[in-house]
């Protein structure tokens, strides 16, 4: 059972923030801090519309949660694969090694790169929240 306490401890952290994210909604003013990014510059940051999205994943609206933040949601989906990794490992009581080579980090660095530049341009609008 001490093998089950660390992913399951992650996932019962997450599932509470994501639990709260689901009862107050982000689409009503005042009850989150406004991004300082875009509140200073007005850029977009790669995790604007991070809650928003949460909440309409939360409530089953995927349509919604793609749109406010599609980066985001492609996370929630490594985030249950990678836990879920994770468990099995523990419950076998195997050890967990998630050992990617560079390519596959710089890989993903770049996709959120050109997420966030693309989702100010004019041409990626279908992109911002």
């Amino acid at each position: 059972m001490r093998r089950l306490a660390p992913p399951l401890g992650v996932l019962a952290a997450v599932a509470g923030g994501f639990a709260y994210v689901g009862a107050v909604d982000p689409n009503e003013p005042g009850h989150y801090p406004v991004c300082p990014l875009l509140r200073f510059t007005g850029i977009l940051c790669p995790g604007c519309g991070g809650l928003r999205s949460a909440h309409a994943f939360i409530h089953g609206d995927l349509a919604t949660a793609l749109g406010a933040n599609a980066f985001a949601v492609a996370g929630y989906v490594v985030f249950a694969v990678a836990i879920v990794f994770w468990l099995v490992r523990a419950v076998r009581g195997l050890p967990v090694r998630i050992t990617l080579r560079p390519a596959w980090w710089w890989s993903a660095g770049a996709l959120l790169a050109v997420f966030s530049v693309v989702r100010n341009l004019p041409l990626g609008s279908a992109l911002a929240p």
